[in-house]
């Protein structure tokens, strides 16, 4: 991913946010031959730099992924950024936005127990402690029967690309413009941008 400097994130605790709160992933692999993506949610687990998840059994790109490197891109809030609210005309719109990127090798799970576990730590994310879907509260031969149908796996992390583009390239004025246009929009997007923008700016 292209990152100018001043769009890099590191900041470990955003990363680890923004990847938990748009878990719901593109994850890019080759599929004979060919540039290949999935659109699937995936649980990330920082302390084993690792992250879960599984393709439906019919979907070919796990055929050809096995210790296989592959990318995982998690998109975070974006929008639009009109020229129209600087205070000058000698500048260009734009779009700002978040996002980071997760490169790493794929294996195909065949432990019982990790793929139980990777399965209820995926209902607990979505669902909550205490859903009548969690695995112990449903029949185990519909269990058996909807892990036949899945191909579990674990993706080890080797590398980390994070980027917030959040107009830090432009003056500290007009960064504030653009947080106070932003925050009257009724699109959650802008909204969400205007609060990253403004926490970026009360780290500076």
């Amino acid at each position: 991913m292209y990152i100018p400097k001043h769009f890099k994130l590191e900041d470990e605790a955003i990363i680890n946010e923004i990847i938990d709160n748009y878990s719901f992933a593109t994850l890019v692999s080759q599929h004979n031959g060919e540039p290949y993506a999935t659109h699937l949610p995936l649980v990330w687990k920082p302390d084993e730099s690792a992250l879960y998840g599984h393709f439906a059994k019919k979907n070919g790109q796990w055929h050809d992924i096995e210790n296989e490197r592959v990318l995982a891109i998690f998109q975070g809030p974006h929008c639009y950024i009109s020229s129209t609210w600087y205070e000058t005309k000698r500048t260009v719109s734009t779009w700002n936005y978040v996002s980071v990127h997760l490169y790493g090798t794929l294996e195909i799970l065949t432990d019982d127990k990790k793929i139980y576990e990777s399965l209820e730590e995926l209902i607990i994310k979505y669902e909550g402690a205490g859903s009548s879907n969690e695995l112990s509260s449903l029949d185990p031969n519909f269990v058996e029967g909807m892990v036949k149908g899945i191909v579990p796996f674990k993706i080890k992390v080797e590398e980390i690309q994070a980027k917030a583009k959040l107009s830090q390239n432009h003056p500290l004025e007009r960064q504030k413009r653009v947080i106070k246009k932003l925050e009257k929009s009724k699109d959650e997007n802008e909204r969400l941008i205007a609060a990253m923008m403004k926490r970026n700016l009360n780290n500076d």
